[in-house]
């Protein structure tokens, strides 16, 4: 997601976290009814990257099926507990949360819209308060009335990390919660006013510990979309979300797939942002990834859900046939792929040895193993993406004058932490997915030229941070030294991007945790210091300081800034590429 300017300014000292602007009023995510084509954008003619800036086959016409596939599994569909970006593109079809991004091409794709909410927030007390106004005639898939106690109940439940651990950790982190609290089922008897009061059924206000100018984009995360107290069934809730979107489940069964029918309880006079032009989605889990590109080639398959890009297998089909190239995009994104170097797994708990990695790595190789400069990305030398204010171009372990690494330097780090002749370790990545393998395969390669042994250690999907390379006490029994990581920014500006993965605050010993290896309290000292700063500019700088510290720290291997090479469908219709995801729109499409 590309960053932009905050639109509405709030009175007084605010916890100024973003530069983006949310702007528009209700209804600004309403798709033209012009030929189709999304809002933002022009219709667009089949050749290269056109659906970067317009829509390609735009079309009205209601009716068919979608058939999406993902090469693993879901961390989970219940929109209390998931965290990948395609998962946050995907939950729209079947939930409303209370603010959205745009369904629209370009850059208009990455502003805010009023989804369950009339409007944008509204805030008080110093930005310490926020008060939205739900709509009212949405139902859940039932026929029973969305209220904002529905909304509550949603935050509420969220916060549970043991029974969600996928999630993020916003709102457990800047909500003035009760002491102590510990989330809807085990203080199921807490009144939560202090943190959420809903004074009657289609309004709700958020308080919060400090002013926090941007809470819109807290509006538009999934946990805001409405659960049913009495048909909640917690950790298994993901088995059948209780639809408010324009699609609800006909069947799910986790592990191979599920279906989306139409809701027939979805009212399109209550929300603009949606046209709701399938019948349906058949969504296949677990499937080859590449298979899924032979598929979407042949015309079998509409939609690789992750987003991420064919695999280095079709990549070269692709470029080289000039009719497959003209139905392709290559979106660049705010998508940092790199490795967390655990410093809580000896000997990385020596920063000597974490410099050894950083000085070995063969970036050409890794760039390489992510699918090349065209559908791998730019080598990156820091965290923050170019897209990102705060970036800035450094690089503190130089490689190599050809970027294949500079072994001497490797071999003084080694010397230095006490390990002359290297050492043995594991790196884990997701089993799932080719490129991730081919970059670990890589690294094993690289480091191992001045004596790091790497053992591979494939993981689930679904799980990898929930189970395994996100649950601290696992890492660390395990040996897990070296994890494959990637991250896309949550929102636009650096807040968005680094905070999850750099405060080792979110650090979570249950599990599910989305900064694996940072953990240094200058640079959770530095991120309060961010969130207080109400100059742009200043807050900016800030931003570059902790991507500076976190690399001062070696903790983290950035491998590329990602660019992705995406296959349109044969049989749908109006194809762009969002901003906010870095992928297909896959609210807008329709089928041919």
């Amino acid at each position: 997601m590309l960053r932009r300017r905050l639109g509405m300014a709030a009175t007084g000292a605010v916890l100024a976290l973003a530069v983006a602007a949310c702007g528009g009023g209700s209804g600004s995510g309403t798709p033209s009814s012009s030929g189709g084509a999304a809002a933002g954008g022009p219709d667009s003619k089949s050749e290269f990257n056109a659906a970067m800036t317009g829509v390609v086959n735009p079309s009205d016409k209601k009716g068919g099926i979608l058939k999406f596939a993902n090469g693993g599994d879901w961390d989970s569909l219940d929109p209390g507990d998931t965290y990948y970006g395609y998962s946050w593109n995907f939950v729209r079809l079947y939930g409303r949360s209370l603010l959205m991004f745009k369904s629209a091409v370009g850059k208009e794709g990455n502003q805010l819209a009023p989804d369950l909410a009339e409007d944008m927030g509204t805030p008080s007390d110093d930005a310490k308060t926020w008060t939205y106004k739900i709509k009212k005639g949405v139902k859940f898939e039932d026929g029973t009335p969305v209220t904002s106690k529905d909304v509550k109940y949603a935050v509420e439940r969220s916060f549970d990390k043991e029974v969600f651990p996928d999630g993020y950790t916003y709102f457990n982190d800047f909500l003035a919660w009760p002491k102590d609290y510990k989330g809807a089922y085990k203080s199921k008897d807490v009144n939560t006013d202090s943190a959420i009061e809903t004074p009657d059924d289609y309004t709700i206000v958020f308080h919060l510990k400090q002013p926090l100018s941007n809470f819109d984009y807290f509006a538009q995360l999934p946990a805001t979309i409405p659960v049913p107290k009495d048909k909640d069934t917690g950790a298994k809730y993901k088995e059948h979300i209780i639809a408010t979107g324009p699609y609800k489940f006909e069947k799910n069964e986790i592990g191979k797939g599920f279906t989306l029918v139409r809701n027939d309880q979805w009212d399109a006079a209550t929300d603009p942002n949606r046209k709701a032009l399938p019948d349906g989605y058949e969504v296949s889990t677990n499937v080859n990834a590449d298979d899924i590109d032979n598929r979407i080639l042949s015309g079998d398959l509409d939609i690789d859900v992750a987003g991420i890009g064919v695999q280095s297998a079709a990549l070269g089909r692709v470029l080289s046939d000039p009719a497959m190239k003209a139905n392709a995009d290559n979106p660049t994104s705010t998508r940092l792929w790199y490795t967390s170097i655990n410093g809580n797994v000896p000997p990385f708990d020596n920063i000597d040895c974490r410099k050894a990695v950083q000085y070995a790595v063969d970036k050409v190789a890794l760039q390489t193993a992510w699918g090349g400069e065209f559908s791998g990305g730019q080598i990156a030398t820091s965290m923050l993406p170019p897209a990102i204010p705060g970036h800035e171009d450094f690089n503190l372990y130089p490689p190599g004058a050809d970027n294949k690494g500079d072994l001497d330097k490797a071999k003084e780090a080694l010397t230095a932490c006490g390990q002359p002749g290297g050492f043995e370790t594991n790196i884990s990545y997701r089993a799932e997915r080719p490129k991730e393998k081919a970059a670990a395969e890589a690294l094993q390669q690289s480091l191992g030229r001045v004596g790091i042994k790497l053992t591979l250690k494939p993981f689930p999907q679904a799980d990898y941070f929930a189970l395994y390379a996100g649950k601290p006490g696992y890492a660390k029994d395990n040996k897990i030294g070296l994890a494959m990581n990637g991250w896309q920014s949550d929102w636009p500006d650096g807040f968005g991007f680094l905070q999850q993965i750099v405060d080792s605050r979110v650090i979570r010993e249950t599990g599910g945790s989305s900064n694996i290896s940072v953990r240094d309290p200058e640079v959770n000292k530095l991120v309060d210091q961010a969130m207080l700063e109400t100059d742009t500019d200043a807050r900016n700088a800030i931003w570059t300081q902790i991507d500076k510290k976190v690399m001062e720290d070696a903790f983290v291997l950035p491998n590329v800034w990602t660019k992705t090479l995406l296959v349109r469908s044969k049989n749908a219709t109006n194809i762009f590429v969002n901003e906010a995801y870095g992928m297909y729109d896959y609210l807008g499409m329709g089928v041919k």
